[in-house]
């Protein structure tokens, strides 16, 4: 494998697309991130082109952070 990842399974710079999060990364299902995405509790992806869509890895990453800071306080 060519691309670094880092240790949360994530690359560790770019963009991470739905197949790649969902479930190995995120642990919940596609319709259930959409939600969260259109409820602000998950980033907005970013649009690549027509057709594929893209969250960057920095974002997916502050949010599993800021999971883990609430889970531990």
């Amino acid at each position: 494998m060519s691309e670094k990842h880092s240790k949360d399974g994530l690359p560790v710079t770019g963009f991470i697309r739905l197949a790649q999060l969902v479930p190995h990364i995120i642990p919940m299902g596609r319709s259930t991130l959409w939600l969260k995405v259109k409820t602000g509790e998950f980033p907005q992806p970013v649009k690549l082109s027509a057709h594929i869509t893209a969250w960057r890895v920095e974002d997916v990453r502050a949010w599993m952070d800021s999971r883990k800071s609430h889970s531990e306080g």
